[in-house]
């Protein structure tokens, strides 16, 4: 696992974090959906480049 995989995954679950906190303050819906969204697509990409799939 080299550097470029670690950042995106802890990127992925700061996002994630952060969606939650907002979700609990109850922030607009749109927000919470965004960052929702690029955490899905960050820890995705952390976890494909760990399997070797775009090499």
């Amino acid at each position: 696992m080299n550097g470029l995989n670690s950042i995106l995954i802890f990127l992925g679950l700061f996002l994630a974090g952060g969606a939650y906190s907002f979700k609990k303050q109850k922030i607009s819906t749109s927000v919470v959906v965004l960052l929702a969204l690029g955490s899905v697509m960050c820890l995705l990409a952390g976890v494909l480049r760990i399997q070797g799939i775009w090499e």
